[in-house]
């Protein structure tokens, strides 16, 4: 109601030329602060950089053409340019009502027009093991795709990786070097190479099939190709235990093989953005407003992982994607600064892309860094962090921050069953709400409340305001699909759980009690907690048990 509302008033606004244009999409959420109003649009905010005015200025003009009803008793603007609104308790005796004879569908609202949305994560090279900073990126990916379909986009989930370059080739050779020390020949372990017992495992693997047919073999090749289809195997299996699938997988070799590399490179020749000197060819920062010349191609002729990334994109934008997500670390900005700079230089409007950055993972035990390094192969892998805290709290706990802050990840608190384990305390939430309705068949209750007609108003202040909060979610889901802030949904269930939990230890708020009218209407309001817990654990991959 409130977005058609707000929709109306921008349509007119538009159609007077006080503004330009309308947004294709209008967030709506509750206030942190239940004395700001019931519901609060940030549309205003997000319109100040198209519309060339304040914030404030755009939320006044589009204030002056809301029209109150009966359901909307008031809307005024706050701060810094939201439009908050005061909506008539029938509100949400109707939103309340909906929500649990709709059941599923309420919670998915269908904000994404059919669009086509590409989410590139992981992209993780196929080296080694994946990494607990791989597992941040892996769950921060799956859980956005997952949010754009609940939403009703079109979603692809897509897994790049670099497989034709130096890394790759040192992953080869430290293969090789495994395998003949297996044979009993003595060699110089690559400078830079691959450590660790998965590299012995993939040579004792060729030795078992080729026994020493492969001694003098000078081309990497099958080395290479043994290692990258055990790491990859690896890698597919982490992600299944993670609940994380891909669509697609692209590659750095295909792009090169099908021309679309040499093609990037020529039209950026074209346009006067190579520069060529030290020996390699190098795209120039000044034409692009970057803050230095990257290397495109080596001295040795081979191609740096920019170049195909800059070829990766043109191709995402040829097929016709809406909007194209690109999840990556903190340490990779300048170098998708570089890519998108190069892919506009070649005429492709990139506003469609849009990048999602996340920050380190450090591991703690007992109060204390655990020493992580790379190369060496001392790292925890994902697949160790799973079998020791399990996937759920594994996903949740990755969620459980914004995705540019640093994430502590405490392995103690992950571990423990208790209320300070926010992936305990939300999931013992919904097993709690789960016991309420067998208690409550056991009394001649339905065992789902969606059957009952109760009245609502027998609810007090506290329940009502429960509710209000379990219907509101949709906006959060909306609002966390459109600013791209998954950690929003773990934020919002912890929240609950803990207001419901809250209510639930009263001895006075008996679900069940003499007062059948009152346990009715109680039960109806479980019904509302219990779908909401529910559908938000599975939106960001984590189960619901019934049980605790």
């Amino acid at each position: 109601m409130v977005v058609a509302i707000l929709r109306a008033a921008l349509d007119q606004a538009q159609a007077q030329g006080k503004l330009k244009s309308v947004p294709a999409s209008i967030g709506v959420e509750a206030p942190r602060d239940p004395a700001h109003g019931d519901i609060a649009s940030n549309v205003a905010l997000t319109m100040a950089r198209a519309e060339g005015q304040p914030p404030r200025a755009i939320a006044e003009i589009i204030l002056e053409r809301i029209e109150l009803s009966r359901q909307v008793l008031e809307a005024k603007v706050a701060g810094p340019g939201f439009i908050n609104f005061k909506m008539a308790p029938g509100y949400w005796q109707v939103e309340i009502r909906r929500a649990v004879r709709e059941g599923d569908r309420f919670w998915r609202p269908q904000i994404g027009e059919d669009k086509k949305v590409q989410v590139e994560f992981l992209s993780a090279n196929p080296t080694g093991p994946l990494t607990v900073g791989h597992g941040r990126n892996a769950v921060l990916g799956d859980t956005i795709a997952r949010l754009y379909e609940a939403t009703g986009h079109r979603v692809t989930r897509e897994y790049y990786f670099n497989d034709g370059g130096r890394q790759m080739k040192l992953l080869g050779e430290s293969v090789q070097a495994r395998y003949l020390e297996q044979i009993g020949r003595k060699v110089e372990f690559p400078e830079d190479g691959y450590h660790g017992e998965y590299i012995r495992e993939i040579a004792a693997g060729l030795h078992r099939v080729h026994g020493p047919a492969l001694a003098d073999q000078n081309d990497i090749a099958p080395f290479r190709a043994a290692a990258v289809d055990a790491i990859f195997a690896d890698i597919k299996h982490t992600c299944e235990r993670l609940s994380v699938r891909f669509e697609v997988y692209a590659n750095e070799l295909d792009l090169i093989r099908g021309g679309a590399v040499e093609a990037a490179l020529a039209g950026l020749r074209e346009r006067g953005l190579i520069a060529e000197y030290d020996g390699a060819v190098w795209l120039r920062a000044e034409p692009l407003k970057l803050p230095k010349d990257a290397v495109l191609v080596r001295r040795t002729g081979e191609p740096t992982y920019r170049t195909p990334d800059i070829a990766y994109h043109v191709e995402k934008l040829k097929r016709g994607f809406d909007q194209i997500i690109d999840v990556f670390g903190a340490d990779h900005i300048a170098e998708h600064d570089e890519v998108i700079a190069a892919v506009r230089a070649l005429g492709y409007d990139t506003a469609p892309i849009r990048a999602i950055i996340y920050q380190f993972v450090t591991l703690t035990r007992g109060g204390e860094k655990v020493k992580m390094s790379t190369r060496k192969a001392t790292y925890v892998t994902l697949e160790e962090l799973i079998d020791e805290v399990g996937a759920d709290v594994v996903r949740f706990f990755f969620m459980f921050r914004k995705s540019d802050s640093h994430l502590d990840f405490d392995l103690d608190l992950a571990k423990r069953q208790a209320p300070e384990n926010p992936v305990f305390y939300v999931q013992y939430a919904h097993a709690r709400l789960c016991s309420v309705f067998r208690e409550a068949e056991k009394a001649g209750y339905e065992s789902t409340a969606a059957s009952l007609d109760p009245d609502l108003t027998l609810l007090s202040e506290e329940e009502f305001a429960l509710a209000k909060r379990a219907v509101g979610m949709p906006a959060i889901i909306a609002a966390a699909t459109l600013e791209l802030e998954p950690h929003r949904i773990p934020f919002y269930l912890l929240e609950t759980a803990a207001e419901f939990h809250r209510y639930y230890n009263k001895p006075s708020n008996r679900i069940i009690g003499p007062d059948r009218a009152l346990s009715m209407a109680r039960l109806y309001l479980c019904e509302l907690l219990r779908d909401a817990l529910c559908n938000g654990l599975e939106l960001i991959g984590v189960s619901a048990p019934e049980r605790m």
